[in-house]
């Protein structure tokens, strides 16, 4: 097909961006423009501005950008020329003809929309008829409510090999085999593909009919049958309920993938309408783009059972080549055994909302798949395992994140088996009610850093930004969150951020520059920073820009203020931890505490290791 930059131009102009793009989100005049919060971003300050004279969108906040073609593929998820179309028809615009082949192969897919839309109707009709009574039933054992079956087009194709041929004869056997609807066997009559089946309709994003799925009533296999691959339907590039879930997901923020349609039409009901599922087939890479121009994290929540779960590890592995800045997957565990039908049925819908919020990140279920495929007693065995993580890292295509993910694997290697070469013994349980062990001891060195560990890294951060003023910049966000104990800290800290910020852009801020700065009374302090016990940390060993310069100390300085950061949360969840034990001492509660607790004293090491090892992680 022959789109001219002309035409384009021209449907460009025809198209309101505003008006499009309100249709979908709540758009504000202001000024010339108009203003929204993002939607391809969480936010609550408006930075999403629409200008119609230009004719194009831009977030200051995640930097989206485009016009309307580009709205309708990368927010609705259409393809580029199903994008042309729908604004074209809009505008009142015809879309210029194809070549011969191209033209006659867009009439036979036309065509191809009406036998699916007739074979629908027809199933439906036949759901809600005598021969339907079956279906009807089913439907009601498995609790859809009645508006949940209209508005999922339930059918129903009776258990003959004839009737849906014969309702749509005037199509004509090839057009019915093209589409799916009849099986065509060598010297053999075609025959109806669906027989005795609840018949579920699956669309495009645009909400057309181009195929069916059906769930058998009685006895027999497959339980689950779905139309074969037609010039319409793509099994690895569809996602059942996409037309649906789209506009859910842009009020939740979210997308869920369960790994069928009657889990995703179960959570529909249940109040979750962003969830999708595949049809039949691993979750692909198409499927996993297509999930990602939704949200930038969905949560993928396969059965609990043992296939559920090794589908999940697949559609990891399969992402791993995708992965970009902000994009990934995150896991939901459900119980074992059960799928999100089950779960929503049996709990409710407050239990899968509580899973959802206790989603698992990508890089950690790789981590505890690998872990528990083989056992890691022996040196042998851990080569093993660490061998499984490098495959891992090395399929990621994009170098930053594959190299956060080798340290992430690294980081967590260290930690276990650092913590096994330390055993301790329990204490023996004696029978009778249950009763919680005795903790393991903490070493002298987590005790020492737990009690002046905050205070002595502060020094040590401030010495190493002393030194090198250019890593203010580079950790000004995570700087600004900071909140040092000692206020003297807290005033040489914010004094080093505006020095850096009024100097940002301009001449380079070296040391000696920052010290003149910092006036007399902060200058004394920065000083004894500098030739302290804030230079015992590895990044500090020697001071001087050409030290500090490398990676190997930059890496540890970003080691050192991301565990500053997450100081405070790791102890206000263990304090909390730790109150709700003591008040109600259940196993569940105990077991919480003691797990804060044992990340607690990991953190204290990985905080010691700061200060002993040349060669951070």
């Amino acid at each position: 097909m022959s789109l001219t930059p002309q035409w384009l131009d021209e449907l460009r102009a025809r198209t309101t961006l505003s008006a499009l793009i309100g249709r979908s989100i709540k758009v504000t005049k202001a000024g010339r423009e108009y203003k929204a919060c993002c939607p391809f971003h969480n936010e609550k300050t408006p930075s999403f501005t629409i200008n119609d004279e230009k004719g194009f969108y831009h977030c200051f906040g995640c930097s989206a950008h485009g016009d309307a073609i580009r709205w309708m593929t990368d927010q609705r998820g259409l393809s580029f020329m199903d994008a042309v179309k729908e604004l074209a028809e809009a505008a009142g615009m015809q879309v210029p003809a194809a070549d011969p082949k191209a033209a006659a192969k867009a009439e036979r897919a036309n065509t191809l929309y009406d036998v699916m839309t007739a074979a629908q109707d027809w199933f439906v009709a036949q759901f809600q008829g005598l021969e339907g009574a079956e279906a009807r039933a089913y439907c009601e054992r498995r609790g859809l409510k009645p508006e949940t079956i209209k508005a999922f087009g339930f059918g129903f194709a009776p258990d003959s090999r004839g009737k849906l041929k014969e309702a749509l004869k005037h199509f004509g056997d090839d057009k019915l085999v093209e589409a799916g609807l009849l099986i065509s066997v060598e010297d053999k009559e075609p025959y109806d593909r669906f027989r005795g089946r609840l018949m579920i309709p699956i669309r495009d994003p645009r909400g057309r009919v181009i195929a069916f799925g059906g769930r058998i009533l009685g006895a027999g296999e497959p339980k689950y049958l779905n139309s074969p691959d037609t010039p319409l339907f793509d099994k690895g590039r569809t996602l059942y309920n996409l037309d649906k879930a789209s506009a859910a997901s842009r009020a939740s923020g979210r997308v869920i993938v369960v790994e069928g349609y009657m889990d995703a039409i179960a959570l529909a009901q249940a109040g979750f309408g962003e969830a999708v599922a595949p049809l039949g087939t691993a979750l692909t890479e198409q499927q996993i783009t297509m999930l990602w121009r939704m949200v930038p994290k969905p949560l993928l929540c396969f059965d609990g059972d043992a296939a559920g779960q090794k589908a999940a590890f697949r559609a990891a592995q399969r992402a791993l080549g995708g992965l970009k800045p902000g994009h990934s997957l995150e896991f939901v565990t459900l119980p074992d055994g059960q799928d999100p039908d089950d779960l929503v049925r049996s709990a409710g819908p407050r239990a899968f909302a509580d899973l959802l919020d206790a989603s698992e990140p990508l890089v950690e279920r790789l981590w505890k798949t690998e872990l528990a495929t083989e056992p890691v007693d022996t040196p042998e065995d851990r080569a093993g395992f660490k061998q499984r993580l490098g495959v891992h890292v090395a399929n990621i295509a994009d170098a930053e994140i594959r190299r956060h993910y080798a340290d992430a694997f690294r980081e967590r290697f260290d930690i276990l088996f650092a913590r096994r070469e330390q055993p301790y013994r329990q204490t023996q349980q004696k029978r009778g009610p249950w009763k919680p062990n005795t903790p393991p001891p903490a070493s002298n060195e987590a005790k020492a850093i737990r009690n002046q560990g905050t205070d002595i890294l502060m020094r040590g951060v401030l010495a190493a930004l002393l030194s090198e003023p250019s890593q203010l910049i580079r950790h000004q966000e995570a700087l600004a969150d900071l909140a040092p104990r000692d206020p003297n800290h807290a005033r040489l800290l914010s004094a080093m951020l505006d020095s850096a910020l009024s100097y940002a852009g301009k001449e380079t801020l070296d040391s000696a520059a920052l010290l003149t700065i910092l006036g007399d009374d902060l200058y004394n302090m920065a000083q004894a920073l500098l030739q302290g016990d804030g230079a015992a940390f590895g990044f500090n060993r020697q001071t001087g820009s050409e030290e500090l310069a490398g990676a190997q100390a930059f890496r540890q300085l970003d080691e050192a203020i991301r565990l500053m950061k997450q100081r405070p949360e790791l102890e206000a969840a263990l304090q909390r931890a730790t109150e709700l034990a003591s008040t109600d001492l259940t196993e569940a509660n105990f077991a919480e505490q003691q797990r804060l607790r044992q990340e607690k004293q990991e953190f204290d090491m990985r905080l010691a290791a700061l200060l002993q090892r040349e060669d951070l992680l």
